[in-house]
């Protein structure tokens, strides 16, 4: 048996994802709401800045779901009986424990995270919850990706996937059953022992996937989308040279500045920040005439041109106040 055929045993792991809600099936606009001195430094550079999310609101969400789904693969007595022996179910643990803490101390300090929202194709006002929460409370902006100006490819580190949402009680169930489902695959396998890693690494794929893209329900009105930067994924260190830092309020943090440009291999030929950019939309607060020359000025300077085509302005009737 060789070592595909033994991955693929456990494809049901994924059979909760719905194909046609998933890139590359679905290509939806993805808008990123962020403050115009971050915009200035996206067009200025030709860069994206992924965040580690150790420094994100986010944390607890990624720690809920692949602690939980250790403590559970230690734990169940399900997981033991499905290998049979005592020996197997041991060694099985110890295999799951080294991914568990390569992620854990390896792994995430490298692991970036760009955060969307899915964005209507008739929506030129943006949505005033995000305005509010990541827009510079309505005197931002939102830069719209249009992901249909992406080509997908296999190899690449970079996944974009929509996040789930869900109360810790449903996620806690959705572990409980997703190890069911392992263990019922597992008890029907014959792995020799020399290859019970490969289960074990397969599932921890999975919980480390839904823990990376899935939130609490409180968040559901944000209709988030993410692109995650996997660094075990990138095997010929490709975006090596794009690790950088950010000094802000919370001191040194980790970023992926990933430079919008052809990398060959990797992307398209013809990548570029123009492509991808179906619309920029200023925020309801600096919603004026002026701001709109000044925004025409701002890419004259940056050598953006061709985007002052794709400028909107939102007529949300919003001030910010304070």
């Amino acid at each position: 048996m060789d070592d595909d055929a033994i991955v693929r045993m456990f494809q049901p792991l994924w059979a909760d994802l719905r194909p046609e809600d998933t890139f590359v099936a679905k290509r939806p606009l993805l808008a990123h709401y962020t403050t115009v001195q971050t915009l200035e430094k996206i067009l200025a550079n030709n860069e994206i800045w992924l965040s580690n999310p150790l420094f994100m609101n986010d944390i607890e969400e990624v720690r809920f779901g692949v602690i939980q789904g250790n403590e559970m693969v230690l734990a169940r007595q399900e997981l033991v009986d499905a290998c049979k022996t005592p020996e197997r179910a041991q060694q099985f643990k110890n295999a799951f424990s080294h991914f568990f803490n390569k992620f854990a101390n390896e792994h995430i300090l490298d692991t970036y995270v760009f955060c969307l929202s899915d964005h209507p194709r008739d929506d030129n006002d943006g949505r005033l919850s995000m305005w509010r929460g990541y827009g510079a409370n309505g005197n931002g902006v939102a830069i719209v990706f249009d992901t249909a100006q992406l080509t997908s490819l296999g190899s690449s580190p970079l996944i974009i996937a929509k996040v789930s949402y869900e109360t810790n009680q449903a996620r806690l169930a959705w572990l409980q059953n997703t190890m069911a489902s392992f263990e019922a695959l597992l008890a029907g396998a014959n792995i020799p022992d020399e290859k019970l890693y490969l289960a074990a690494h397969t599932l921890f794929e999975r919980i480390k996937m839904f823990a990376l893209f899935s939130k609490h329900r409180g968040f559901i009105e944000e209709q988030e989308w993410r692109v995650v930067y996997l660094p075990d994924r990138d095997k010929e260190q490709k975006l090596h040279s794009m690790f950088h830092y950010w000094i802000g309020p919370r001191g040194v943090e980790p970023k992926l500045r990933f430079k919008v440009q052809p990398i060959p291999k990797f992307t398209a030929d013809d990548l570029s920040l123009n492509k991808i950019t179906d619309r920029i939309i200023l925020g309801p607060s600096i919603s004026s005439p002026l701001a709109r020359v000044s925004m025409d000025r701002m890419l004259n300077i940056l050598n953006q041109p061709e985007l002052k085509s794709k400028l909107r302005i939102s007529t949300i009737p919003f001030r910010a106040i304070g």
